[in-house]
């Protein structure tokens, strides 16, 4: 059976959509403060990109034995990284605002820092303390939004999965690193 819309609510609904309609993706029934959650994907934005910088960094500069297989992780990693970036941008476009990729300001933009490593498990434990913070930037973003973005929402949710996957990737890479002789692993 199927269920006929109500012409009163289909005609109430168009006429919504005909108001603002610059706006875009931006309705009526959004309910949360845009300019607010244009302030906060921008900083989720410089996140990601300080991330993909520094994985990137740690890529080219790991050394040693155990390097070559978690260099090219670190190489995945800013590829994931920067997926999440795009998308994070394409979502401040849709509604109306402009993602800021401007180098000017992106470290105090950023929730996490580009921090030097001068050995494979500095390098690791940086990456793992990045993870840990976008964790939980992610996590209170979402509770931010509750339902007034659902989309926006989804999105984070989505990209906070692959942060969790990542720092569970990154912690047990630092499990396999003896804990007494950490400096045979320090890159000259």
């Amino acid at each position: 059976m199927k269920i006929k819309p109500n012409e009163n609510i289909v005609e109430s609904l168009r006429d919504q959509a005909l108001e603002n309609l610059e706006q875009g993706a931006v309705t009526a029934g959004y309910s949360a403060n845009v300019d607010e959650v244009l302030y906060y994907l921008n900083e989720a934005l410089a996140t990601e990109l300080i991330c993909v910088l520094r994985y990137r960094s740690h890529h080219f500069m790991a050394r040693g034995i155990h390097a070559k297989g978690i260099a090219q992780e670190f190489l995945v990693h800013a590829s994931e990284e920067l997926v999440h970036a795009d998308m994070i941008a394409a979502r401040i476009v849709q509604l109306g605002g402009e993602p800021n990729f401007s180098p000017d300001g992106l470290n105090t933009r950023s929730h996490v820092k580009f921090a030097s490593a001068n050995s494979l498990v500095e390098m690791i434990r940086e990456n793992l303390i990045a993870e840990r913070v976008a964790i939980d930037s992610y996590r209170d973003l979402i509770q931010y939004l509750g339902n007034d973005d659902p989309t926006t929402s989804r999105m984070l949710e989505e990209i906070l999965a692959m942060e969790e996957s990542h720092a569970d990737e990154l912690a047990d890479w630092l499990d396999d690193f003896p804990k007494s002789n950490v400096s045979e692993f320090v890159i000259n």
